[in-house]
C-alpha cells in the first residue's frame, strides 16, 4: 500500500471508529460487533504504525472511545480511566506474556486472571468511608455524575464499617444486569406495550435487546426511584489510591472484600501464561452457566511496582489486557445493497438482511465497507449469508453459503453514481473507498460538515440535532454552517419537514416549537464564545483534529494569520508536518471557504486566541521535552500546565529524545535506571519550579 492509499484507509478508519464509540458508549445502541470494531482498530493501528505521519491527533487508538450525555453533571476523573488492549487469539496472549516478560527482564511473571462482565464501566469515589461520588467512564477523562441512581444498587455500600482504608480512594468496577431480571423486566415491558395496543414489530423494535444496553438505559435515567425497580448489580475490580495499600492487585481484591466491597468473582493468580491459558478455556464453557453476561477475560500483571515500570501507551495499560471469546455467528439471506454518503464523500456499501435474531440481538445490516469487501465475498442476488457478532447489533458478514445461490442470480456490482445526488463516483488506482467528489453540493456531506460543526467537542450547540439540521438543509434554510447564525425565530417557529425512521423506513412529519426554536437560538448565539482552538477544530479541515487544531491556534494565535501562512511554515511546527500543512492551506486556498469564515467572523466568533485570564505564557522552556512521575505537592495535571504555558512539551514515555524526568515520591525504580542509563537529567518539582519561575 502506497502512502496515498493508506491516508485515504486511515480516514475512513479514524471517523468510522469515531461513530462507532459514540454509538456505543452514548447511544447505547452499538452499530458493529465488537470483532468488528476490534479488527477496524487493529486495522488502523497497523497502518498508523507504517504510515506514523499520517496519524490523526484524535485517532480512536490514542483515545478512549465514547463521550459524555447531557442529563447529567459532568465530572473530571481524578485518574483517567483508560480502556484496555484486547485480542481474539490466544498467540497474541502469549505475544502479550513476551512482551511483558522482556520489558522486565524477567523469565516468570505473576499474573491475575478476572472475568470480562459485559455490562458499563463505573468510578466510585470513598471519602473518610462515605460514598461521594461514582462517575461513569464517559470519554475516559471525563463522565456523568451518576451517584443517585448507583446508590440503588445494594451491592454498593453507601458508608464502610471502620477499615484501614484510605481517607480518599476511588474503586472501579462494572455495573451489569443478570439476565432472569433482564429476561423479567423485558416480558413486563412487552405486556405493557401490548396494552397499549402496539403491534408485534413495532414491540419487537422497542424491547431492550440484551441485559448490557437495558442496564445502560437503566443507569441514564433522571429518576433514580424509577432506577431501584430495574435491580441492578456491581462488580468491583480496582482500587485507587495516592496512598499505596497493599504491594499486589490481588491483594487490593482482597482489601477491598475486608472493606465490605462484592469483588469480581472466580479472579484468581496465574503464575505462567499456561495457566492464565487454562483459565480463558475453563471459563469459555462455564460462561454459559453465569447468571450474567461475560465476553471475555482480562489479564493483569499482579505487582503494583511491575505495572509502574511497564507504564502506558496514550489509550492502555501495557500490564493488562483482555481476551474475547468467539463471536456467535448466524445464516440469514441478504435483500439488498444499499450505499452511505459520509461527510468526507466516501461510500460506504450496507448489506440489508432478512431479520434474524443472534445473542438477543435482531440484526438486519451490516457494512460491507468498500468495493473490495464486495469482491471478496463475491455477492449475488439473494444470497444466503453467515453473519458474526459478539453481543453488538450489526455484525460482520464473514461467507456467503453458496449452495443455496439460485441459478439465475445476478452478481451485485458496486455502483458507480452517487446514490444522493447522482454524480459519477471516483476511485483513483490503488484506492479501497469510492467517493463523490461533488463537495458543494451533496446533501449528505454538506449536512455531515454540520453536524461536525454543532458537535459537543466543536461548538457544541447541543440544542442542533441530525433530524433538525436535516431538515433545515431540505428547507433550504442552511447549505452551510455560516448559515446557522443568519437563522431568525419567524423563520423556524411552525416550520414543518419530514423525519425518517430508518428501522421502519417510514417518514413522518414534524414541526418546531417556539420553546425549541429558542433553545436553538440560544445555543447558536452561545456558541459565539467557543474558543478559537475549537471553532478551528469545527471547520472541518482534513487531518485537524482537536490536538492539532489546538496547535495551530497556540502557533498563529489568529485565523487570518493562519489563513495566510505559508505550507513550509505550518508544516515545520513541531509534529504537524507536510499532509496537514498541505490539507490546511489546501482548504484557505478555496474561495468558498474563505467566504464562509468571513461571515463565521462578521457574525462574531472566535477566530483568535484569548488568554485565560491570570495566565501568562512564556517560552522558558521552548523545545525541551519532559515526563511527569511520581507523587508532588502539585497534581500532576497543575505541573503539566505549567510546562505547556511555558512553552515545553509533556510526554508520555521515558526515551533518548526525552530533555528531563520530573521525579517525585513512589517513582518506579524501573523508570529511575532506565532515565539514568540513557543520561537524561532527572530534576526535583522543586528544581523545575525554578526553571519556569
Amino acid at each position: 500500500m502506497n502512502e496515498l492509499e493508506a491516508k485515504i484507509r486511515i480516514d475512513q478508519l479514524t471517523h468510522q471508529l469515531q461513530q462507532h464509540n459514540y454509538n456505543y458508549y452514548i447511544l447505547s445502541q452499538p452499530t458493529v460487533s465488537d470483532f468488528d470494531f476490534d479488527q477496524q482498530l487493529k486495522e488502523l493501528e497497523a497502518l498508523e504504525n507504517q504510515f506514523p505521519n499520517l496519524v490523526h491527533p484524535d485517532s480512536p487508538t490514542r483515545k478512549v472511545g465514547g463521550g459524555i450525555t447531557k442529563e447529567f453533571v459532568q465530572v473530571k476523573h481524578k485518574y483517567p480511566m483508560l480502556s484496555l488492549g484486547n485480542t481474539y487469539s490466544e498467540q497474541e496472549l502469549q505475544d502479550f506474556d513476551e512482551r511483558v516478560r522482556k520489558g522486565l527482564g524477567q523469565e516468570k511473571v505473576e499474573y491475575v486472571v478476572e472475568l470480562k462482565f459485559d455490562g458499563l464501566a463505573i468510578s466510585i469515589t470513598y471519602e473518610n468511608g462515605k460514598l461521594v461520588r461514582a462517575v461513569t467512564r464517559g470519554d475516559g477523562v471525563q463522565g456523568d455524575d451518576v451517584t443517585l441512581n448507583v446508590k440503588t444498587i445494594k451491592t454498593i455500600p453507601h458508608q464502610l464499617p471502620p477499615g484501614d482504608y484510605p481517607d480518599t480512594f476511588e474503586i472501579r468496577g462494572e455495573i451489569l444486569m443478570h439476565r432472569k431480571t433482564f429476561e423479567s423486566l423485558n416480558e413486563a415491558y412487552r405486556k405493557e406495550l401490548e396494552a397499549k395496543g402496539y403491534d408485534e414489530d413495532e414491540i419487537r423494535e422497542r424491547l431492550y435487546k440484551n441485559p448490557r444496553n437495558f442496564a445502560s438505559g437503566t443507569l441514564k435515567m433522571q429518576d433514580s426511584a424509577e432506577v431501584a425497580k430495574r435491580p441492578l448489580d456491581c462488580f468491583l475490580y480496582f482500587v485507587n489510591s495516592e496512598q499505596q495499600v497493599v504491594e499486589t492487585h490481588f491483594a487490593s481484591l482482597q482489601k477491598a472484600q475486608q472493606w465490605g466491597f462484592q469483588t469480581g468473582p472466580f479472579a484468581r493468580v496465574c503464575h505462567s501464561i499456561d495457566e492464565v491459558m487454562d483459565f480463558v478455556h475453563e471459563f469459555d464453557t462455564k460462561r454459559e452457566t453465569l447468571s450474567y453476561d461475560i465476553d471475555g477475560v482480562v489479564l493483569k500483571v499482579n505487582n503494583y511496582a511491575q505495572q509502574q515500570e511497564l507504564g502506558f501507551t496514550a489509550k492502555n495499560p501495557r500490564w493488562a489486557i483482555s481476551y474475547k471469546y468467539k463471536a456467535q455467528s448466524a445464516l440469514t439471506q441478504l435483500q439488498k445493497v444499499t450505499y452511505q454518503v459520509g461527510r468526507t464523500g466516501a461510500i460506504t456499501p450496507v448489506a440489508n438482511l432478512t431479520p434474524v435474531v443472534l445473542a438477543g440481538t435482531t440484526v438486519k445490516r451490516a457494512s460491507l465497507y468498500n468495493a473490495d469487501e464486495m469482491d471478496r465475498l463475491d455477492l449475488f442476488e439473494g444470497d444466503w449469508v453467515f453473519v458474526e457478532k459478539g453481543g453488538e447489533i450489526i455484525p460482520k458478514i464473514t461467507a456467503v453459503d453458496v449452495s443455496k445461490r439460485q441459478p439465475d442470480a445476478h452478481k451485485i456490482v458496486y455502483q458507480t453514481q452517487c446514490p444522493e445526488c447522482g454524480t459519477t463516483l471516483v476511485r483513483k488506482e490503488g484506492e479501497v473507498v469510492h467517493y463523490c467528489p461533488n463537495e458543494t453540493g451533496c446533501a449528505p456531506q454538506l449536512i455531515g460538515k454540520i453536524e461536525h460543526f454543532v458537535g459537543r467537542k466543536a461548538m457544541n450547540i447541543d440544542s442542533l440535532g441530525e433530524e433538525t439540521i436535516t431538515g433545515l438543509y431540505t428547507k433550504g434554510l442552511i447549505s452551510t454552517y455560516a448559515d446557522l447564525y443568519a437563522l431568525t425565530a419567524e423563520q423556524l417557529i411552525g416550520l414543518e419537514f419530514e423525519t425518517y425512521n430508518e428501522k421502519k423506513d417510514t417518514y413522518s412529519k414534524r414541526s418546531l416549537q417556539e420553546k425549541s426554536v429558542v433553545n436553538m437560538l440560544q445555543g447558536i448565539e452561545a456558541s459565539k464564545q467557543v474558543p478559537f482552538e475549537r471553532v478551528l477544530f469545527a471547520l472541518g479541515i482534513r487531518m485537524v483534529g482537536e490536538t492539532v487544531a489546538k496547535k495551530l491556534a497556540r502557533h498563529f494565535i489568529t485565523l487570518d494569520k493562519l489563513a495566510a501562512a505559508s505550507k513550509e511554515e505550518i508544516a515545520g511546527i513541531y509534529e504537524i508536518g507536510e499532509k496537514i500543512a498541505e490539507q490546511v492551506t489546501r482548504f484557505f486556498a478555496d474561495e468558498v471557504n474563505v467566504k464562509i469564515c468571513e461571515r463565521l467572523n462578521h457574525y462574531g466568533l472566535q477566530l483568535e486566541v484569548v488568554e485565560e485570564e491570570g495566565v501568562e505564557r512564556t517560552n522558558k522552556l521552548g523545545g525541551k521535552s519532559f515526563l511527569v512521575s511520581g507523587t508532588f505537592t502539585l497534581s500532576r495535571d497543575e505541573l503539566k500546565k505549567m510546562i505547556e504555558v511555558n512553552g515545553g512539551r509533556n510526554v508520555g514515555s521515558i526515551s533518548k529524545s526525552l530533555n528531563y524526568l520530573i521525579a517525585g515520591d513512589k517513582m518506579g525504580p524501573e523508570k529511575l535506571k532506565k532515565a539514568t542509563d540513557l543520561n537524561i537529567p532527572i530534576i526535583s518539582e522543586e528544581e523545575f519550579k525554578a526553571m519556569v519561575e
